[in-house]
């Protein structure tokens, strides 16, 4: 990453900027794993991270993070917030709960990211891959 000598201070972030970083590292990661994991057709390389990274996937993460008390108080108020805001309009392939959810999972890895946390970002990545082969069926290859 490259070297800045103002640090962001990611708690006074707003959440959609905060989702903005956290939907882009996260798509980063995806990809990462896809062609580490042998898929390098780019057609279906598109087609297989968005199992990962769509709102529906991610809002399924999210509510599993939640579920399973695996989230921090801090992380649970960083959902909360990017749960709560307000982007003006709703993709028109989901519904606005799951939109709102995929956002809060966005902001927290947006969150983790600019808070350099690394450790515990690729903690909550390599749980989400999972459950979201868990529920697909397994990885495809």
């Amino acid at each position: 990453m490259l070297h800045y000598d103002h640090k962001i201070d990611e708690k006074q972030l707003n959440s959609l900027a905060l989702a903005y970083m956290g939907d882009a590292v996260f798509e980063t990661y995806i990809r990462h794993h896809l062609i580490q994991n042998g898929r390098v057709k780019p057609h279906l390389l598109h087609k297989e991270a968005t199992w990962y990274v769509s709102a529906k996937a991610q809002s399924m993460i999210i509510h599993e993070l939640i579920d399973f008390d695996s989230l921090t108080e801090e992380e649970l108020a960083v959902v909360r917030r990017g749960r709560n805001a307000k982007s003006g309009s709703v993709p028109k392939n989901t519904d606005v709960q799951t939109y709102r959810y995929s956002t809060a999972f966005e902001s927290l890895i947006g969150y983790l990211f600019l808070s350099e946390r690394k450790e515990r970002m690729e903690e909550l990545i390599t749980i989400s891959i999972r459950l979201v082969e868990e529920k697909k069926g397994g990885t495809v290859k």
